[in-house]
């Protein structure tokens, strides 16, 4: 009878869980390298991540990433199906950053505004499976803030 009262007040805790934004297996989330530590897309609340958000209008972006066609023009790619050197460079450890993506703009969180033109901060290219345009340039300008926090702390 114990053990049907723990399991039945552990179940809706679970449920609990996984409508707050956890989930019960975790997948990988995009990530991306950054010399010994990784950026990640925050996939629960607990995670304290950098909030951006994208715009449409380019008057009210904070940051502005261009979408290149070719990966020789870009500042970050983003390319399935290749091999690379290191395999865990995207485990959690203490030196990992996470990113979300907010539904609404914050004055005081970067906005992001994705074109074709060339007047950008940053460049990319996205030919993914795993990564939207969106959660490649939400990593990139996460980890361009990262950067330059950490070059202030110096």
């Amino acid at each position: 009878m114990l053990r049907v009262k723990i399991l039945a007040s552990a179940v809706p805790l679970l449920l609990a869980g996984v409508v707050a934004g956890g989930e019960m297996i975790p997948s990988p989330s995009p990530c991306i390298a950054i010399g010994r530590a990784s950026m990640q897309i925050a996939t629960a609340p607990w995670q304290n991540p950098l909030r951006v958000s994208f715009t449409d209008d380019p008057e009210t972006a904070t940051v502005r990433v261009q979408v290149v066609d070719t990966a020789d023009l870009a500042d970050f790619t983003v390319i399935d199906g290749t091999q690379t050197a290191e395999t865990d460079s995207c485990a959690v450890t203490r030196d990992t950053s996470f990113v979300s993506i907010a539904a609404h703009a914050s004055a005081s969180e970067p906005v992001i505004y994705l074109s074709q033109n060339r007047d950008a901060d940053y460049r990319i290219f996205v030919q993914s499976r795993s990564f939207s345009t969106r959660e490649a340039a939400a990593l990139v300008v996460g980890a361009g803030r990262r950067v330059r926090m950490a070059e202030r702390s110096m």
